[in-house]
């Protein structure tokens, strides 16, 4: 009797690693380039890649050793109060796989999505669901507004060339913000397998693990997702890098502070983009469902797989499980 639970309990800890290492590829591969995508886009020939490398992984190591020390071991920053923790199970494990998988393929589906759906209750699922949805029309709308300004009154104008060093010192700053408050929402979607009081042993593990992993993307220069940030309009040049940054860690901020329920930063990055998109194609006439529609309803497709198969994973563990996540 003794050895079953104790196999058992080697089982979980087996499945708890290797949730969290694929959790931890998939967030960093996938997700991060929402934060970090436009800074590595107008940065890339200016800056070697492990200088970038060394800034990003400053503000990392910072995010979650601050949110250890001062939330009592919880490096989620409290997005995982109304998800308890639980003994991982094989299934746990799925969910991040899938991600790695669709990450090869250039496709950015919400990691929340998919990773949170295989702890959380369908209760809990449908709030992250109507947050992140929320998140997506708030970003859309205020992208088009702001860009429609911008796009009229200033993006086509030349930056001084005394003024170009301040942009840059402007980008690096907001995207350090950016980082530090998009690391605080998705973190929770690498802790989910983790105690929810991280010992210090653990947190020193995880910290070479975050910086290994941070390194080799940017060793690739942000992967194939880096290509939904290229494809856009200007976001290579550093002012128009700087104010996506600055527009996109404002939002998170509010949603931060709205309720401790995790969302899905990819829904409001994307949001972001294609408000943009539209703001840009209504100045410059190019306002048409052959060129604008295509590339924004490609993105919304990409996130509408992820919420499919998040879906698929709920109802697959509902079979597994035998207490169901309902119940919780």
């Amino acid at each position: 009797m003794k050895s079953q639970k104790g196999d058992t309990m080697d089982l979980s800890l087996l499945y708890l690693w290797v949730g969290f290492l694929l959790a931890s590829y998939s967030v960093i591969a996938n997700d991060s380039v929402q934060t970090l995508g436009t800074w590595i886009a107008s940065n890339s020939e200016r800056f070697r890649w492990y200088i970038m490398w060394g800034a990003a992984s400053s503000v990392l190591l910072f995010t979650i050793w601050y949110g250890w020390s001062v939330n009592g071991g919880d490096i989620s920053y409290g997005r995982l109060n109304k998800i308890p923790y639980q003994p991982i199970q094989w299934y746990h494990a799925v969910a991040p796989l899938i991600l790695v998988l669709l990450t090869r393929f250039g496709i950015p589906v919400s990691t929340t999505f998919l990773v949170l759906s295989a702890f959380a209750s369908t209760v809990v699922l449908e709030k992250v669901l109507l947050k992140s949805a929320m998140g997506y029309l708030v970003a859309a709308s205020a992208a088009y507004v702001i860009w429609w300004a911008v796009a009229k009154y200033w993006e086509n104008k030349d930056i001084p060339e005394d003024h170009k060093k301040w942009w840059r010192v402007g980008q690096w700053c907001t995207t350090g913000w950016l980082w530090f408050t998009w690391l605080s929402h998705d973190m929770a979607n690498i802790a989910v397998f983790l105690p929810r009081q991280v010992p210090l042993d653990m947190m020193f593990l995880i910290s070479i693990i975050f910086v290994g992993g941070l390194g080799y993307m940017f060793y690739e220069k942000g992967g194939r997702i880096q290509e939904i940030v290229l494809t856009k309009t200007n976001t290579k040049y550093v002012r128009s890098a700087t104010l996506v940054d600055l527009i996109y860690s404002f939002i998170l901020w509010y949603f931060k502070g709205y309720n401790d329920i995790p969302m899905s930063t990819t829904w409001v990055f994307v949001g972001l983009l294609a408000g943009r998109e539209l703001a840009f194609a209504t100045i410059t006439g190019k306002y048409k469902f052959k060129t604008v529609f295509p590339l924004i309803g490609k993105d919304f497709f990409k996130m509408m797989i992820g919420l499919a198969l998040s879906m698929v994973i709920v109802f697959l563990i509902h079979g597994f499980s035998f207490e169901g996540l309902a119940a919780k």
